[in-house]
């Protein structure tokens, strides 16, 4: 389903962005999953010092986002996100990391619907994220 991407240039697409300031980074690619992780850290904690849901929230629509663009013509569409709906299940400690894995749920010809699993370093579930991305044609 995914084209051959090579992850350093996935990467490297993220300079100066919200991607990049959470520390989040593309470590996989597969035949029906894209993965990412984030750091637990400074950046996407809350006061408690807990993984903050927002932060949550923004790894899984990263890695939604970018795994509809990866399926898309890009010259001639774009994507845009259109629903979001997170359930947290237990927070992610300070100091550790967390590990997103996005698999298609539905690939249509004007929307893509992806579930997220978030997972911490013991490889249990964090939250569990649904996201909607709309295909647009581009303007000519």
């Amino acid at each position: 389903m995914f084209p051959e991407v090579n992850l350093e240039q996935l990467n490297a697409t993220n300079k100066n962005t919200l991607v990049d300031h959470l520390g989040i980074q593309f470590t996989k690619i597969g035949e029906d999953f894209l993965e990412g992780t984030m750091p637990v850290d400074h950046r996407t904690v809350q006061p408690m010092r807990l993984l903050h849901g927002g932060a949550t929230v923004a790894l899984a629509e990263t890695l939604g986002s970018v795994a509809s663009v990866l399926l898309i013509d890009i010259k001639t569409q774009s994507v845009v996100g259109t629903e979001i709906g997170t359930s947290h299940i237990r927070s992610g400690k300070e100091g550790t990391s967390v590990t997103g894995i996005c698999r298609p749920i539905h690939i249509g010809r004007t929307s893509h619907i992806w579930e997220i699993k978030v997972m911490n370093s013991e490889d249990k579930l964090v939250s569990l994220v649904r996201f909607t991305t709309r295909i647009l044609e581009r303007r000519k």
